[in-house]
Order: structure tokens, then sequence, then C-alpha cells
């Protein structure tokens, strides 16, 4: 268990969380931009611009490749993580929010003469274009390449 303290001497988990931090308060900062106003919201949520999983993933694998070796079955096994994640973020889960947006449309229809059906709305900002997974993913490789391996 004293081990669990050191998990602060990890230079590529904090690399990764860095640029998945910057990613999160950059899409503060693009919805004050677009909406005039701040939504701390934003610093929490899934979906938007950036994708904070893409600068996550793509930071730790860059990381990982930096410190242990390009050619490690480790920094394979971490892109293919990352492949995994962004192909989700882009396509599954964009998918999904799409469904959601259409469901909350039918229901809003459908149930406009009925209040008592009181559901709450299904989440619609679930996925992220791939032009947003691009820039979050750049960000990760960014941030991942300043900060330098930890040798």
């Amino acid at each position: 268990m004293n081990d669990f303290g050191r998990i602060l001497d990890n230079h590529v988990l904090l690399v990764a969380l860095l640029a998945c931090a910057i990613a999160q308060g950059l899409k503060a900062i693009v919805e004050f931009l677009k909406h005039g106003k701040l939504n701390l919201r934003a610093l929490v949520t899934t979906g938007g611009m950036p994708s904070a999983h893409s600068a996550f993933v793509t930071a730790l694998a860059i990381g990982i490749g930096q410190s242990v070796g390009w050619e490690t079955p480790e920094f394979a096994i971490a892109t293919c993580f990352a492949i995994i994640v962004m192909y989700d973020a882009a396509g599954v889960r964009q998918a999904a929010g799409k469904q959601a947006r259409i469901l909350n449309q039918i229901i809003d229809e459908l149930f406009q003469e009925h209040p008592i059906f009181n559901e709450d709305r299904l989440k619609e900002l679930l996925g992220h274009t791939p032009f947003q997974v691009l820039v979050g993913s750049s960000l990760g490789a960014i941030v991942s390449c300043l900060a330098g391996p930890a040798y």
C-alpha cells in the first residue's frame, strides 16, 4: 500500500492527466467564446471541442514511446488503446448522441400534451466529430512532446 503514494512519480501518467485537464479547460473557453457566458459544466462533461479523451490517450501513448521505446510492446498496447478510444469517441459515441437527440425530439413531440410523462432527457453530447478528435489528439501530442520523457 505504501507504493501507491509513488503514483505521483509516474511522469507518463501525470503528463497524460495534464493533457486531459488542458483539453477540458479549453472546452470551457470554447463554450465561452461560442455562447458568451462561462459554462463550468464544460470542465467535466464529455463531448465538445477538443476531445479530452483523445488528448489523454495520445499523450499516454507518446509518453510511453518516449520513456520505454517506440518499438516496445508497451507502446504498441498504448497505441492500439488510443486508436480504439478515438474511434469510439468519433464513431459509436457520436452516433449514440445523434440517436439521443432524435429520441428527445420524439418524446417532446409525442408527449407535449401529457406533462405527466416527465422522463429525464437523454444526454445528446456524447461523442466528438473527427475534427474534435484530431484537435484533441494533436493537443495530447504537443503536451507530451513539450513535457518530454522522464529518464
